[in-house]
């Protein structure tokens, strides 16, 4: 049975009662939906977009995190949907910001990355009062400064009552970060499907998944014992230092080596001077990571993998660059050893003609099989490629992603997008791909996928499998070297996988309760968000408060920060300092980075000078935390030069938490300088921007303890600058906030006679 609907092509969807249940309820308000990968997230979606253009003069705007993905959506829009191709709109960087604002008063839906659509928020070019329904695509995304947050805190403000749709096929297990996702997307309807629930299942087809024990050859055995004597050597070292409670090799695993990594830089970075002990601990923990990365390459990829990467740590020990980690290991006799020995072999690993014998068997049983191999290096990629050339029937390719490493030049969207093509069409019946293709991507279902090797993560893991079993009962061989980590990879990501599912169905039975229990709460905090004034509101009813930024910082958080708090931000060039927030006030912003970096580069002080010069009241904002322990710098140095910027320049420094405390502050100085003191905002020099008001008000408060307030009292009183400076000590008594000392200082620097020095 079809699905059918004024806006969607006939005979296109088929009515599957669990979509419809899912779009019947999303409809009803913002939702989460949680649904295995190949089960149609996207088809919920086009069912919803069908509702919402029965409505008049709305858009809908369909944001996903890559362009390949983005490109693939509005595809499968136009191929579902009977509106007319123009009136949906591919937003991309590659167009230019005035064209994506004449694309976007003409369209009806705009399916874009959301840092495309962040950008357009940010320089007013568009805003979102128009639109009545965002779908966010894998909205497990939506955490912490990614665009998805800011997207959605901008919808929620310029448009009541609009419809929101998450989707993902993972979300996790951590139920905080779920939440955290609902609050920021403003999302109070969670639906979640398995395929173990009831109007799931006739839809699910059958995954045969086997794993293949492979035997490592015994000619290997040497290379391991000499790259296993190097690594234990170093892992005494870090043993007798106190980093690892182990030199075991067997014992040690890349999540306790990077461990061992955060101890020695905490340790480095607590110290004033920190003991020469630290960086040898740093520096050996740093061999011991790639040596530890070479044994595993040879257990689980192969010789060839092994050969190219020591080949690359050789060009990093002579380059000019090289780090002494580099260097120590191809000076190390063991390692010299190893290679030497490695380059003698005539061997690869078993598991590559392993993938020839499995290609060629079910090439034989089903000559028009689609198959994919995944493998988690490039290396790899290219050499069963290579292989797999030979094999009759196959028509391999690889799929990699955009990204050159190492000389091996990436994918461009248009390459990948060409592959999967003459994939779908059977030019190519084997794709060796990386990563790239577990996610997102519109690569047909598979008759097999074979992992070449196991991977830890529980969510890569479901996102492999799930290239297969989506139209037709599919299979999957994962291939699981004996006695190496391909093992633990393997269990470890059946563990995670299995408490994931339970804590997804904990999640299930418990959110909603969770949601009870802080309802009141969270309807709190919503309802502040919509009482809060728009941007246009601003416009409306009174005069918005403006900051001018320069255009190097205008990708920041805190201008981000500035614009969901509902202030107009301008860009500009400016020559000295990154916001103006009046006709006096110009503010620095430095992060903890950046200030200790301009502090040892010896260009602070300069900067501060310049800001000085710049404005009547510089502002130095310093954002971040751990100011004393960043960096190797003595503290006392640190002290001088806050000391030196406060006293000797007179440059007062605010110190923030973060880019949201930076952005609270610039707020609170704008808005009291624009709308109490009635200031303009200006770029210093530029006098004919200041009114006369403006000017009489800036002479004014140059004298001897004179605020912003007191002057325009002065001038209110005197009417002219001309009397304030005829003005007698009892007539200047008479203006509240100005006392004896004041009024003679006032008179004192009026009537003292010009010392040139």
């Amino acid at each position: 049975m079809k699905f059918n609907h004024e806006f969607i092509k006939p005979d296109t969807i088929e009515r599957r009662d669990y979509q419809i249940n899912i779009a019947n309820s999303a409809a009803k308000d913002n939702t989460l939906v949680v649904l295995p990968t190949g089960l149609g997230k996207t088809i919920v979606a086009i069912i919803l977009i069908a509702k919402e253009l029965k409505k008049e003069k709305n858009k809908i705007l369909f944001l996903a995190p890559t362009k390949p993905l983005v490109v693939q959506h509005a595809q499968f829009l136009s191929e579902f949907l009977t509106i007319d191709d123009e009136s949906i709109m591919v937003f991309t960087g590659e167009i230019s910001p005035v064209k994506r604002q004449e694309m976007w008063a003409k369209t009806r839906i705009i399916v874009s990355t959301p840092q495309v659509i962040e950008n357009d928020l940010l320089s007013k070019r568009l805003n979102l009062k128009d639109v009545s329904f965002v779908i966010f695509d894998e909205c497990h995304h939506a955490v912490g400064e990614y665009a998805y947050v800011f997207v959605s805190e901008i919808y929620q403000k310029q448009r009541e009552n609009g419809l929101v749709l998450g989707m993902t096929a993972s979300p996790g297990n951590d139920l905080s970060k779920i939440l955290e996702v609902c609050k920021n997307l403003d999302i109070r309807n969670i639906e979640i499907r398995t395929k173990y629930d009831p109007d799931v299942r006739p839809y699910v087809h059958d995954l045969k998944i086997t794993w293949m024990e492979i035997q490592l050859p015994q000619d290997f055995a040497y290379t391991i014992q000499l790259l296993r004597k190097a690594l234990s050597d170093r892992l005494k070292i870090l043993k007798n230092i106190g980093v690892i409670e182990s030199s075991s090799v067997s014992l040690i695993n890349r999540t306790k080596l990077l461990d061992a990594q955060k101890k020695i830089q905490t340790e480095i970075r607590s110290r004033v001077k920190p003991p020469k002990i630290l960086f040898k601990a740093a520096s050996t923990q740093s061999e011991a990571m790639k040596i530890h990365y070479a044994l595993e390459l040879l257990q689980t990829q192969g010789v060839n993998a092994l050969k190219n990467y020591i080949q690359r740590i050789g060009k990093e020990a002579i380059s000019k660059d090289s780090s002494k980690a580099s260097r120590t290991i191809m000076s190390d006799s063991n390692i010299l050893e190893a290679v030497a020995y490695v380059k003698s072999l005539d061997i690869e690993h078993p598991k590559a003609q392993e993938i020839v014998k499995i290609v060629e068997k079910q090439l034989e049983i089903k000559p028009n099989s689609k198959i994919i191999v995944f493998t988690h290096y490039r290396d790899t990629s290219k050499y069963i490629t290579n292989l797999l050339e030979n094999v009759e029937k196959a028509k391999p390719s690889r799929f990699i992603g955009q990204a050159t490493k190492e000389g091996d030049k990436g994918f461009t969207q248009k390459e990948q997008t060409k592959v999967i093509k003459k994939f779908k069409e059977g030019d190519y019946n084997v794709l060796i791909a990386t990563s790239v293709a577990e996610e997102g991507l519109d690569i047909p279902s598979t008759d097999l996928v074979v992992f070449y090797e196991p991977i830890p993560s529980e969510i890569r893991a479901i996102q492999r499998r799930g290239r297969t079993g989506r139209k037709m009962p599919g299979k999957v061989i994962i291939l699981i070297t004996k006695g190496t980590p391909d093992e633990g990879y393997y269990w470890a990501a059946k563990r995670k996988e299995k408490r994931m599912h339970s804590e997804l169905e904990l999640i299930r039975s418990k959110l909603f309760t969770k949601f009870e229990d802080t309802e009141t709460l969270y309807k709190k905090e919503i309802k502040g968000v919509h009482n809060q004034k728009t941007l246009t509101d601003y416009g409306k009813k009174e005069k918005q408060v403006k900051i001018i930024v320069d255009h190097r910082e205008y990708r920041s958080k805190v201008v981000r920060n500035l614009a969901v708090k509902g202030l107009s931000v301008e860009p500009q060039q400016l020559d000295v300092g990154d916001y103006i927030l009046s006709s006096r006030i110009g503010v620095e912003r430095k992060n903890v980075d950046d200030f200790l970096e301009s502090l040892i580069a010896g260009k602070l002080f300069r900067q501060i000078a310049q800001l000085r010069d710049a404005y009547s009241r510089p502002i130095l904002i310093l954002e971040g935390e751990n100011l004393l322990t960043k960096r190797n710098i003595n503290h006392n140095a640190i002290f001088g030069s806050l000391a030196s910027i406060t006293v000797d320049f007179g440059v007062p420094v605010l110190t923030t938490k973060d880019a949201s405390e930076t952005a609270d502050l610039l707020k609170v100085i704008a808005k009291r300088e624009q709308k109490e003191d009635k200031k303009e905002v200006a770029v210093r020099g530029e006098k004919t921007q200041m009114s006369l008001r403006e000017r009489q008000q800036f002479i004014v408060e140059g004298l001897p303890n004179i605020s912003a307030t007191i002057a325009k009292r002065l001038l209110t009183h005197f009417g002219s600058v001309k009397d304030i400076t005829n003005a007698a000590e009892e007539e200047l008594l008479e203006v509240k906030g100005v006392g004896k000392n004041i009024a003679n200082d006032i008179i004192e620097l009026i009537n003292a006679n010009y010392l040139e020095n």
